[in-house]
């Protein structure tokens, strides 16, 4: 086999189903043995999309998701959705081309140092500088990916170690010797020299080698080794979960609080398959509880513990406070949002972010979702035990699927007890804004255009249980937050903590190659809408029908509404309101807008029936502006 096969073989092993690439020569041979092997092989627009795509893949089945890109720019197309899955601790494999290995620094096409580059934004990065090399490395990269703190890795794969050894040493093409006496000393030794080079390049392997195959981890099972971070030291694994004297101090740290506040984050969704028995081990531990970026959704749209609204208020009035899976960064206030008398509990697989910010009275170096499982299983084991261990693991099969949200259900019951009274105060806040929304999605805005919130409105209303929800915006996609109720776990996509705009077509990509029979919306704003409309070509080609709605405020608004305020000028933040529906549909889509309130029902269940025939469709809507959510920005 020649490299490309070897890495193709290499992939099938560990369970990958989908490579997002956009062609360049330096790879081509790894997408030919994909696509021999079954792979699917989905060419995208621009590469950053490509490694968006396989974030979304690896956040929502567990697998890494994997990238080929060709050398130089294919790779620094990558970097901002390589740093946005460092930051959200998604395990993706980047395949990056490059220049021959005896090219490197010598003016090759596209030869730069892709390692200095990219090095400081994954969790580990391998040149490989002989064939045998390729298929340790990718096995070592995966195991890295996954390990610990998950996170994107970055493998480099010359073009002369991909194609086949023939046409690599037709490459090298040695000088002829001289018919007078084999040539000049100086091309006797280039000869020498190449063929060196070439033995090195070609020498065999492990007798037998074979990668293992990749098998998802089970619930609550054994962590994966170390891994490399960007410094090339060795980070510390995650712990496999904690600690006895840690979950009995926990257990007591709750049996004594009378106003707990739990706040979920998306790391505790990392072991995809556990989301069921998740959902379940917070429905018995009966604690309100705030469901943050990936972790939306967990509990579906109305548990009776779940919250939406009015989280600072809750976090400064609680005794206990228990962050799992999320740190004390800008989105709490750097820890402010918790009250200084409150217990702070935290859990974390990054022990860096367990006292950043605030020292807690607790800091657990685990899995947060299998540390929510443990305390569930020790302080509340009687509700645990509802849960038959046969309906548990069907949870765990099937944590998106009707089986998990009947079982869920089945311990969602009106909370009792001496914290109810806690949990009547939170609920009641939480109903007041809901009803607050909803007279602010009934207002008329500015020029008779669509009001922002009642069509978010409209949209929560179309979700079908299984729809998957992905998230690309500033302040429209900001307003849906508060809005839209995912339905399930594992159905909600934002980027994360970076903040990143343009995730839109490529987790929308990922998304619906992973749940194909699934409804998969994109929320954009009419700014975030221009990074990835091009994916629209894509979808079209590879028959990825997604519900794409743009709020057309003609503006950057998030960014506008501060800054008008506060430099008393405009500038850079206004746009027009575009065609985006003519955009789509000049790639392949279909286009539809809307500008009157009454017409947002229509077209958006006329844009479902359009992707649920099998047409990737945009609805380009004109919405007013809103203060909705003034004050917002953050720096």
């Amino acid at each position: 086999m020649n490299g490309g096969d070897r890495i193709a073989v290499g992939l099938a092993r560990q369970g990958v189903r989908f490579l997002f690439t956009l062609c360049g020569g330096h790879i081509s041979p790894i997408l030919v043995g994909a696509k021999r092997l079954g792979i699917r092989v989905v060419d995208v627009r621009d590469e950053v999309a490509a490694v968006f795509a396989a974030d979304a893949v690896a956040r929502l089945t567990g697998v890494p998701g994997v990238a080929a890109v060709t050398a130089g720019p294919g790779v620094t197309n990558t970097i901002t959705a390589v740093k946005n899955a460092q930051l959200a601790q998604s395990p993706v494999v980047v395949l990056g081309g490059a220049a021959a290995t005896l090219l490197k620094g010598r003016g090759a096409l596209q030869d730069i140092d892709q390692m200095a580059l990219i090095r400081p934004h994954v969790k580990w990065a391998a040149a490989a500088r002989a064939l045998a090399e390729l298929s340790p490395l990718l096995e070592q990269a995966f195991r890295e990916a996954r390990s610990g703190v998950p996170g994107p890795v970055f493998l480099e794969c010359p073009i002369d170690l991909l194609y086949d050894e023939a046409l690599v040493r037709q490459m090298y093409a040695m000088p002829a010797a001289s018919p007078a006496g084999g040539g000049s000393l100086g091309e006797r030794a280039l000869r020498l020299y190449l063929r060196r080079h070439l033995r090195r390049l070609f020498r065999p392997g492990p007798a037998r080698y074979e990668p293992p195959r990749f098998a998802p981890p089970a619930p609550g099972g054994p962590g994966a080794p170390g891994s490399a971070d960007g410094s090339g030291g060795r980070s510390a694994p995650a712990p496999q979960g904690p600690g006895g004297a840690e979950l009995r101090r926990a257990a007591a740290l709750l049996a004594r609080s009378e106003r707990p506040v739990l706040v979920v984050g998306s790391q505790a969704l990392l072991e995809t398959g556990a989301a069921g028995e998740l959902a379940g081990a917070i429905a018995a531990l009966g604690v309100p509880v705030y469901l943050a970026g990936g972790a939306r959704g967990l509990l579906g749209p109305g548990h009776p513990l779940q919250l939406r609204h009015r989280r600072k208020e809750a976090l400064r009035e609680a005794d206990l406070v228990l962050l799992a899976g999320i740190p004390n960064d800008f989105r709490l206030d750097y820890g402010r949002h918790v009250g200084r008398r409150a217990r702070l509990l935290m859990v974390n697989r990054d022990a860096a972010a367990l006292h950043q910010n605030r020292r807690p009275q607790l800091a657990v170096h685990a899995d947060p979702g299998r540390f929510l499982r443990a305390l569930a299983a020790q302080a509340a084991p009687a509700a645990m035990g509802s849960l038959a261990p046969a309906a548990m693991g069907s949870i765990a099969r099937a944590a998106v699927g009707s089986i998990a949200r009947a079982a869920v259900g089945s311990i969602a019951r009106e909370p009792q007890g001496r914290r109810a009274g806690w949990i009547a105060v939170l609920r009641a806040r939480d109903d007041a804004r809901e009803q607050e929304i909803a007279e602010q999605a009934a207002a008329p805005v500015s020029g008779g255009l669509v009001n922002p919130l009642a069509l978010c409105r409209a949209v929560d209303a179309l979700l079908a249980p299984d729809s998957v929800i992905v998230a690309d915006g500033g302040d429209f996609v900001g307003t849906a937050a508060y809005i839209l109720r995912p339905r399930a776990p594992l159905s909600w996509l934002d980027p994360g903590v970076f903040g990143t705009l343009g995730v839109g077509g490529g987790f929308a990509l990922g998304a619906k190659l992973c749940r194909p029979g699934a409804d998969v919306w994109i929320l954009y704003g009419d700014g975030s809408s221009a990074y990835s409309l091009a994916e629209f070509d894509t979808l079209a080609r590879h028959g990825l029908p997604v519900i794409a709605v743009v709020g057309n405020d003609a503006g950057w608004s998030q960014i506008a509404r501060e800054q008008v305020e506060m430099l008393h000028d405009d500038v850079g933040t206004v746009l027009a309101r575009t065609d985006y529906h003519r955009v789509a549909e000049g790639y392949g889509g279909r286009g539809l807008s809307v500008a009157r309130p009454e017409d947002v029902e229509p077209v958006l269940a006329e844009a479902l029936r359009l992707a649920r025939a099998g047409s990737p469709v945009l609805v380009n809507a004109l919405i007013g502006k809103t203060e909705f959510r003034k004050g917002s920005i953050s720096i």
